[in-house]
């Protein structure tokens, strides 16, 4: 229940049973408008200055640099370093889920090294093992190892093939910077493609958002993302929405994927696009790709 308190989708929250507590949600980098005077860090240090705000001074501050559910939003080199420093200030220690966004999906292998602060703890998981078997790490100070033997256990043990793996992979994909390289190299193909798309079909209200390997066309239109990926899935290609409304289709491909098949599967997701809206009657049924007729 700890964790599942920390998400705010309502719909996983519940699933919880009980009421949640311990956790405190603050605005995410980017939640104010830019004409408002008031950021999100501004927001979160005048809660935690204020004696009467009825926060009690956290243990942590857990973030995401990239909300990977919560509809691909991406948080500033700048936001992070202000959260680090405010973590610093208040004694809370900082922690960074990379469970989703780390392992070089933003392109270094943890998604916080582009904002040059050092986490307290950092939880990794998912493509750890480089070959889909369960993993999961949490890695910390030295200082904050406390638990005596045994004191902090359960009855699941480390899976010993994922740690066969995870080795093999670190040892093949990390030994210098070549995967960071690809990673950001097909990011910027793959942002690219979305902001044309987005370009295009301006009836889809859509933009585009991310960082590295994982990027989302975000659209403005109700049920249109949602329908976009199960026309997809019927077109042999596997995609998934996030966000509070499920408005954004995500694009989470595989860090090594040919850039060729990248391509295709974006190509597959705009057909699947086209289809929708001319389904709707939101388009005609002629298609054009990135401003050229097809």
């Amino acid at each position: 229940l700890g964790s599942l308190a920390l998400t705010g989708n309502d719909m996983k929250r519940g699933g919880g049973g009980v009421p949640l507590q311990y956790a405190t949600s603050m605005p995410y980098d980017g939640f104010f408008d830019d004409d408002q005077a008031i950021g999100a860090i501004d927001y979160l240090r005048m809660f935690l200055a204020a004696e009467g705000s009825g926060l009690d001074a956290p243990a942590a501050i857990i973030v995401e640099t990239v909300q990977g559910e919560g509809g691909v939003n991406v948080a500033s080199m700048e936001f992070l370093r202000d959260l680090r420093r405010t973590a610093t200030e208040y004694g809370a220690l900082l922690i960074v889920d990379d469970i989703q966004m780390g392992n070089g999906r933003t392109g270094k292998y943890f998604s916080w090294e582009d904002a040059g602060i050092q986490p307290d703890i950092v939880c990794i998981s998912k493509s750890i093992s480089g070959y889909g078997l369960p993993m999961a790490l949490t890695l910390f100070r030295k200082d904050l190892d406390i638990w005596g033997p045994g004191e902090h256990n359960g009855t699941f043990r480390g899976n010993n093939p994922a740690f066969v793996t995870a080795t093999k992979t670190l040892e093949t994909f990390w030994q210098d910077d070549a995967l960071t390289r690809e990673v950001e190299s097909k990011a910027v193909t793959l942002c690219h493609r979305l902001e044309a798309i987005a370009e295009e079909y301006p009836e889809a209200e859509a933009s585009a958002r991310g960082r590295g390997l994982i990027q989302g066309l975000h659209s403005g239109v109700e049920g249109l993302a949602q329908e976009t990926i199960e026309e997809a899935f019927r077109r042999g290609v596997i995609a998934e929405t996030s966000g509070p409304t499920s408005d954004v289709v995500k694009f989470l491909p595989s860090l090594t994927i040919p850039e060729d098949e990248l391509l295709r599967g974006v190509k597959i997701v705009e057909e699947s696009l086209h289809h929708v809206l001319v389904e709707r009657g939101l388009r005609s049924k002629v298609m054009a790709t990135a401003g050229r007729q097809a």
